[in-house]
């Protein structure tokens, strides 16, 4: 028996959320995935949220036999940590005039580069970051480098990095995050990552992830990402939280976006074909299925997370999964998965 929360009744709302429950339990019947929670909320306060499966599988270095998933099973929520702390941050500096969103990273961590004048790390905006429209490579094994996450950093901010066409990269956010802790005095794991989040877990009570070679550990309560781990706190990855928190922050920004809040148009506004201020639009094979509107916004993480807002019918979904537990290297179908969620609450 699933573990559920209902408080909804549009029967459309209702029947978008089954339908979407049916595609998660046949991927946890065909055991793809161990487990998942499934939540959607709508502008008015209508609220659904429903968990199956397992957060932790028997076996291995864990003897304590299967766990199941519930309503409070916290998550690593990977890269949603990006739009869920640091994209709002970021641009509640900006609304507050202490950034300018199209100055350079540099007037704010003026030693990126400091010995390569004109390098084109020097020149890189915040606007870019968020919209990763910057050369840095996707992602670089940081953790490999030094095992001292201060040095770690100088390493970040002081490296030539290979220019490229601009992808999706977490060395954006990692910089966006040393900024943060420049502007604070505090490191980001220092932070207030708002209410019912965090940046650890109980093991007990969150959904495992992967058994790590480099830790030699499962993974249960502390951060999946390697580069994240190593940095002991980035902008890029480290959040936690459930999915009731991932609803309200969710709700928060459809509420933000009735107000005609300027930090929610930020998040709305295009900087590309494919992205706004931290988010995902909806586009052609995306995460978030083939029947989104143009105002919905979306992003995913690494450990089989995701989150998406759809402005125009003013409501959101979560698909939170642990896909990489207990490895990543298995075809897990969480890209199938996303896009039949997605499709089955658009289609109500």
């Amino acid at each position: 028996m699933a573990d559920q929360t209902d408080i909804a009744g549009d029967p459309a709302f209702v029947d978008g959320f089954e339908a979407a429950f049916a595609s998660l339990e046949a991927a946890i019947d065909s055991s793809r995935i161990p487990g998942g929670v499934l939540g959607m909320v709508d502008l008015a306060g209508n609220r659904m949220t429903r968990a199956t499966g397992l957060a932790q599988r028997a076996g291995g270095a864990w003897d304590g036999g299967d766990r199941p998933m519930t309503l409070s099973t916290w998550f690593d929520l990977a890269s949603l940590s990006k739009v869920i702390f640091t994209t709002p941050r970021i641009l509640a500096l900006a609304e507050q005039g202490i950034i300018d969103l199209d100055a350079p990273v540099t007037s704010i961590i003026p030693d990126l580069r400091q010995y390569a004048p004109n390098g084109w790390e020097r020149a890189v905006t915040f606007r870019q970051c968020l919209g990763h429209q910057t050369p840095f490579p996707a992602v670089e094994p940081i953790y490999t480098y030094d095992g001292d996450p201060q040095r770690l950093r100088a390493f970040v901010l002081q490296r030539e990095w290979r220019a490229g066409p601009p992808v999706y990269s977490d060395i954006n956010y990692i910089l966006l995050g040393i900024a943060l802790e420049r502007i604070e005095g505090r490191l980001v794991r220092e932070m207030d990552p708002g209410a019912g989040f965090g940046f650890s877990a109980d093991p007990q009570q969150t959904a495992a992830t992967e058994f790590c070679t480099w830790r030699g550990r499962l993974l249960s309560g502390e951060v999946h990402d390697e580069n994240c781990a190593a940095l002991q706190g980035s902008g890029h990855a480290g959040l936690f939280g459930t999915a009731a928190s991932v609803l309200d922050f969710a709700h928060g920004i459809l509420q933000g976006n009735a107000s005609g809040d300027q930090k929610v148009a930020w998040m709305r506004q295009p900087l590309s074909p494919k992205r706004t201020h931290g988010w995902e639009l909806s586009y052609d094979g995306w995460s978030g299925g083939s029947l989104c509107n143009a105002s919905v916004i979306g992003h995913t993480g690494f450990t089989g997370t995701g989150l998406w807002i759809d402005f125009e019918r003013g409501r959101a979904w979560t698909l939170l999964t642990n896909r990489v537990h207990p490895s990543r290297h298995f075809d897990s179908g969480i890209v199938a998965l996303r896009a039949a969620v997605g499709d089955a609450v658009n289609s109500h």
